[in-house]
């Protein structure tokens, strides 16, 4: 597991571990190695022994990483085999409430209103967070300062401790998260989950 407990690649490894368990009649383990946008723990697995027994969950964090980090110690699509795809999750756009805005509109007024000012985290570069986080800047024309963290974990105990005021999370792991405040969806489509929250964001 190249990212750190909690997040959303972490739970679905756990829930797989278990159902690969109970139908191979064999014990599975989860192990956590985060950080550098997933390169250590992906590293580990390419390295291991190639007898099937190591498995590594991955997420388009690889796929990014295949561009924006050219000199890694593995080879994505020569020592590593896909398997099966396991899941999908949208991303939602939350802030601190310290922020004091209610929706869309009012976080891109308030991050153009102090350029440089704001911060966003993130899980690491290359990271789905940071690829959101810097499609929002170039998309909304705002200067928000990214904050890379080790792991997903550490990127919301920051935002949820208001040392950062923003971060795009999976919609997965903020839905029973109700200290954050959800500003948008990372997507044109909206969810039930946050229906009377980030479904409020203006648009127009």
């Amino acid at each position: 597991m190249p990212f750190g407990p909690g997040g959303p690649a972490d739970v679905y490894a756990r829930v797989l571990a278990q159902y690969l368990t109970e139908t191979l009649k064999q014990g599975f383990v989860v192990e956590n190695r985060p950080g550098a946008g997933a390169i250590i723990g992906t590293d580990a697995v390419a390295k291991s022994a190639p007898d099937g027994y190591t498995l590594l969950l991955m997420s388009n964090t690889h796929t990014t990483n295949e561009s924006l980090i050219p000199n890694k110690p593995y080879q994505l699509m020569r020592d590593l085999v896909p398997v099966s795809p396991v899941n999908y999750s949208d991303l939602l756009m939350v802030a601190h409430p310290s922020t004091g805005v209610k929706n869309l509109r009012e976080f891109i007024a308030l991050a153009k209103s102090k350029p440089g000012v704001l911060n966003y985290a993130s899980s690491g570069p290359g990271t789905p967070y940071h690829m959101a986080g810097e499609l929002f800047k170039a998309t909304t024309g705002t200067n928000i300062v990214h904050v890379p963290h080790k792991s997903s974990g550490d990127m919301r105990n920051s935002v949820m401790g208001g040392h950062v005021q923003m971060m795009f999370d999976a919609i997965t792991v903020m839905a029973p998260r109700r200290t954050l405040r959800p500003v948008d969806r990372a997507r044109h489509y909206r969810r039930q989950t946050f229906a009377g929250d980030a479904g409020r964001a203006d648009r127009r």
